[in-house]
């Protein structure tokens, strides 16, 4: 996710603390954390892709996909 996108993320969660959002903000939130929570799916699903268990006897494997 690009610097910018985050940084808005957060100002607009500091600003519904303080003061609260228009429905524009709330939309606009809402479609940001969206994005937000799917790009974190794909580099948990990437992470998991490319993990190798290893056993105490030195053999190896990659986790099954279901």
């Amino acid at each position: 996710m690009e610097k910018a996108k985050m940084q808005r993320i957060n100002e607009l969660a500091k600003k519904s603390k303080i003061e609260g959002l228009t429905d524009e903000e709330k939309a606009e939130q809402k479609m940001l954390r969206q994005e937000y929570i799917e790009m974190f799916k794909l580099n948990v699903k990437a992470q998991l892709d490319n993990t190798v268990i290893v056993n105490p006897d030195g053999s190896s494997y990659r986790l099954k996909k279901k």
